[in-house]
């Protein structure tokens, strides 16, 4: 008879929180104005100048990366005209622990042996112990 014990649970993965983050960066433009901001703090008319696409657009997807936490935006204290947006750093450290955890390879477990042939003759064995 196998001796099969299951190793233990990892913490759980914020998957609501993972699923949010990620829908926001597959959008390709979005994810373009995330990896300019990994280089550092930048304004509309910087950002404008690498995307090639109308400032509207640009808001657009600045806002969608704000809401999500995923940036933040400051206005000038001289020039409250001039807006500059950087890289939230603690959601990008939650971003990596997140994505760190759900795809860690130490979370795939063998397979449970609850159906099929050998899952049949373990249940059957229990039966028969009990």
């Amino acid at each position: 008879m196998l001796n099969y014990t299951a190793p233990p649970t990892p913490a759980p993965v914020d998957l609501a929180r993972l699923a949010k983050w990620l829908k926001v960066l597959a959008e390709p433009n979005r994810l373009l104005i995330f990896h300019l901001l990994m280089e550092g703090v930048q304004c509309n008319c910087e950002l404008g100048e690498h995307l090639k696409m109308a400032p509207n657009l640009i808001s657009h997807h600045l806002r969608v990366l704000r809401e999500a936490g995923l940036i933040e935006v400051e206005r000038d204290s001289l020039d409250a005209r001039w807006i500059y947006y950087s890289v939230n750093r603690q959601a990008l450290q939650a971003l990596n622990q997140v994505w760190s955890a759900f795809f860690d390879p130490q979370r795939i477990k063998p397979r449970r042996l609850t159906c099929g042939p050998q899952g049949e003759m373990i249940r059957l064995s229990q039966v028969h112990e009990g």
